[in-house]
C-alpha cells in the first residue's frame, strides 16, 4: 500500500544535522600520512609495498570508508605509497572511473549503489528502478570487474571519436544509442546520421539518403568499412521498406537518427522554420491526436508508431529549449504547427534562474547551466556522502580527476550544491517546478512515489506550446480522451493555456497517479472527469457510448515509454474508434 499521509519533508537544505558519523578531515588524513615520512620517492620492497612500508590498517580502512574497496586501496598504495594523499586519491578515483584493469578484482563494497535511499518510505515492491549503480546487476561473485572494464571501454571510444574530430557530447550520445560494445565504425555512422538529420532541417530522409551523407562527409579510407557495416545493419533490421514489419520487441535495436538540434518545427519567439508538413486526408482533425514517446526509442518502434498514425513524421523536441532541464522526446500529432504560443508565465531556462539560492555554493569548475533529464530515481545517500568526503580530502580546487568524477555524478543524478563541498538531490517540489506543475501537485504520497511519477510525466511547457493552437479553435472548451494520463501533464498544460476542459476521459492504471490527478482536478476544474483504470476495459462499444453521450472528442492525448510501449496499439485502436464513432454521427 502507498502511504498517502503528508511526508512533511520540506526542510531547508541549508540546515544540516549530524547523523552521528564523524566527517572526514583532510587535515587528519594528511597527519596520518605524514607519519610515513616526507619523502615522495617511491620504491617497492620484496613484498611489493611502495617505499618499503606496508600501510596501517587504520589508513586502509579510512579509504574504504570513503567508498573504495580494500583491494583497490591496497593496490593503489602498492603503486604510489601513502605519502601523497591527493595523488593516492586521484589514482583510486581513476581506478573507479576509468576501470584500470591493474586494480584487479574489487568487491562490490567499493561500488556505491546509486538508487533512491529514503529511509522513511522506500517501497521497492512498486519501484521500477533498481539498486545498482546504473541498472546493472552485480556479478554473482560480487566483483566489479565488468563494470570497470565497461567504463574503461567507454572512455577509450569517446577519446577515439574526439581524436577523429567529433564533439565529446555527440560521442557520448552515440554510445548511449548504440551501446558500449558497438564497433567504432557503427558509432561514427551514428554521429554522422545525427549530423545529417540536423542539416536536413527536419525533412524526411530515407535511410539510404542519411547513410549517403555520412559517407560523403567521412574520410575516404573509412568509406568501405562503413558501407559494409551499413549493409549488415540493413540486412539485420529488415532493409527498410523491403523488410519485415517492425516490432516493439527485440534486444538489439537500431536507434532512430535524431536531428542534431532537437527544436521541433519552431521555437517560441522564432519565425516558423521552412517546414513542409503535408498530412494525409484521413489524419486531418478533429479529433486531434498527440502522442509522446522517448526520442531514443528504437527506429522500428518509431516506424511502427508512425505507420499506425497515418505515416506522420515525428516532431523531436528537447525540453531544454523550454525549461532548465533537458528531456528528449518525440511527438506524433496532427496539430497545426503555425500560430503556436508559449505557456505563461515563461519558465526559467537556466539552473541559476530557477534556483538562485544555490549560487552561493556553486563551485567555479561546475559549468552546468541546465540539468539533464529528470528521472524516476535519484542518487543514494552513500554516493552523496562519498562525494562530500572526496572533496573534503582534496585540495581547493580539487584535481582535474576528482572534478571529472564529481561532475560525472552530478550530471547523471542532477545533483545541486547546497553547502561547501555538499551536494544533494533535487527536492520533489523543485522537480514539479521544472516540469511546469503547480507547487505540491504530487504532495501526499511517499517521497519515492513522487520521484517516480514526476520522472514519467509530461514536461508541461513543451506540451503546452504544441497544444496552444487549440485555444482559438475551441473557445468554448474541449472534450479530451486522455490515455495513460499519469499525473495529468496534458490536463495541466490545457489548464495553464486557459482552455476549458468540458469532459476528460482519463485512462491510468496507477492508483497513485489517479489520486494526484483527481486531487488537482477537484481543486481547479468545473468539468467532468471520468477515470478508467484499465485501458482494456475501454472497449470500442464503450467508446461509442461516450461519443454518443458527449457528441465528440476534440483531442486524444497520451504517451508511453519503455516496456509499456506495447500498449501503444490501444492508443491507435481508441483513436480510430473515436474517429469512426464521430463520423457515424
Amino acid at each position: 500500500m502507498v502511504d498517502l499521509s503528508s511526508d512533511n519533508d520540506e526542510s531547508d537544505k541549508f540546515e544540516w544535522e549530524s547523523d552521528g558519523e564523524a566527517e572526514p578531515s583532510s587535515a587528519a588524513t594528511l597527519r596520518n600520512l605524514d607519519a610515513a615520512g616526507p619523502s615522495t620517492f617511491v620504491h617497492q620492497d620484496s613484498n611489493g609495498w611502495a617505499n618499503g612500508e606496508a600501510p596501517s590498517g587504520s589508513l586502509v580502512e579510512e579509504y574504504v570508508g570513503m567508498g573504495f574497496s580494500k583491494d583497490m586501496v591496497i593496490k593503489g598504495i602498492k603503486e604510489l605509497g601513502h605519502s601523497d594523499a591527493n595523488a593516492l586519491l586521484e589514482l583510486l578515483l581513476t581506478y573507479k572511473t576509468l576501470g584500470d584493469e591493474a586494480a584487479g578484482n574489487c568487491s562490490t563494497s567499493g561500488l556505491i549503489p546509486q538508487s533512491v535511499e529514503d529511509d522513511d518510505d522506500l517501497d521497492f515492491e512498486n519501484w521500477d528502478g533498481d539498486n545498482s549503480a546504473d541498472g546493472r546487476e552485480p556479478n554473482s561473485d560480487g566483483s566489479c570487474e565488468d563494470f570497470l572494464r565497461e567504463m574503461s571501454e567507454k572512455d577509450k571510444k569517446i577519446k577515439s571519436l574526439v581524436n577523429m574530430g567529433f564533439p565529446e557530447e555527440e560521442a557520448n550520445t552515440a554510445i548511449a544509442r548504440c551501446g558500449v560494445d558497438a564497433d567504432l565504425c557503427v558509432l561514427v555512422d551514428s554521429v554522422h546520421a545525427a549530423q545529417a538529420a540536423g542539416d536536413c532541417n527536419n525533412r524526411n530522409l530515407s535511410e539510404y539518403e542519411v547513410t549517403g551523407r555520412c559517407f560523403d562527409s567521412f574520410e575516404g579510407r573509412n568509406k568501405t568499412r562503413l558501407m559494409e557495416e551499413s549493409k549488415k545493419k540493413r540486412k539485420r533490421y529488415g532493409g527498410g521498406a523491403q523488410g519485415s514489419r517492425p516490432s516493439f520487441h527485440g534486444n538489439q535495436e537500431e536507434r532512430m537518427p535524431l536531428p542534431n538540434s532537437m527544436v521541433g518545427f519552431n521555437l517560441p519567439g522564432d519565425r516558423l522554420r521552412s517546414v513542409v508538413r503535408r498530412l494525409p486526408k484521413p489524419a486531418i482533425g478533429p479529433p486531434y491526436f498527440y502522442y509522446e514517446n522517448v526520442a531514443e526509442a528504437p527506429k522500428r518502434v518509431w516506424m511502427e508508431m508512425s505507420r499506425s498514425l497515418y505515416d506522420i513524421e515525428p516532431e523531436f523536441v528537447d525540453s531544454k529549449y523550454f525549461c532548465a532541464a533537458a528531456r528528449e522526446r518525440g511527438y506524433i500529432h496532427n496539430l497545426p504547427i503555425e500560430n503556436r504560443s508559449p505557456v505563461r508565465p515563461l519558465p526559467p531556462k537556466t539552473i541559476s534562474e530557477a534556483f538562485p539560492h544555490y549560487k552561493k555554493w556553486w563551485p567555479s569548475w561546475d559549468h552546468r547551466e541546465q540539468l539533464n533529464c529528470l528521472e524516476t530515481r535519484v542518487a543514494s545517500t552513500n554516493l552523496i556522502k562519498q562525494i562530500e568526503r572526496t572533496l573534503a580530502s582534496s585540495s581547493n580546487p580539487p584535481p582535474l580527476t576528482i572534478q571529472r568524477y564529481v561532475m560525472d555524478e552530478c550530471r547523471k543524478w542532477n545533483l545541486v550544491w547546497v553547502g561547501k563541498n555538499k551536494v544533494a538531490n533535487l527536492e520533489q517540489d523543485e522537480m514539479e517546478y521544472l516540469h511546469g506543475f503547480p507547487r505540491n501537485h504530487t504532495r501526499g504520497v511517499t517521497n519515492t512515489g513522487r520521484y517516480r511519477c514526476l520522472g514519467d510525466s509530461f514536461q508541461v511547457d513543451t506540451v503546452g506550446y504544441h497544444l496552444s493552437v487549440l485555444k482559438d479553435m475551441f473557445p468554448n472548451g474541449v472534450n479530451v480522451m486522455s490515455l495513460f494520463s499519469g499525473i495529468g501533464g496534458g490536463e495541466v498544460a490545457l489548464h495553464r493555456l486557459g482552455i476549458h476542459m468540458k469532459t476528460v476521459i482519463s485512462v491510468e492504471i496507477d492508483e497513485v497517479n489517479r489520486r494526484i490527478l483527481r486531487g488537482w482536478w477537484d481543486q481547479t476544474q468545473t468539468g467532468t472527469l471520468i477515470e478508467i483504470a484499465d485501458v482494456r476495459s475501454l472497449t470500442n462499444d464503450r467508446i461509442a457510448s461516450f461519443v454518443g453521450r458527449y457528441g465528440h472528442f476534440d483531442l486524444v492525448i497520451g504517451g508511453l515509454e519503455g516496456e509499456q510501449q506495447s500498449l501503444f496499439y490501444h492508443y491507435s485502436r481508441i483513436l480510430n474508434t473515436v474517429k469512426s464513432a464521430t463520423a457515424r454521427r
